[in-house]
């Protein structure tokens, strides 16, 4: 027994999705944007653990990020 469609689904089955044409896509990927107040919601710094080793992301008096090992 078939599944009723749902007339708002515009969509064809056999055609790919955007999120699937991405992640075939040969070409550039674009960077994934995260603004700094969102990353320090609670100060103006972040610590960040890469590798085994920690990293202290802050912003400045002057308004400019500093990454101290």
């Amino acid at each position: 027994m078939e599944k009723d469609a749902d007339p708002h689904d515009t969509r064809s089955d056999d055609q790919p999705t955007q999120d699937d044409s991405l992640e075939k896509s040969s070409g550039p990927r674009l960077p994934k944007i995260v603004p700094f107040r969102d990353l320090c919601r609670c100060g103006d710094e972040v610590w960040i653990e890469h590798a085994g080793q920690l990293y202290r992301l802050r912003c400045t008096k002057q308004g400019k990020l500093l990454l101290t090992k």
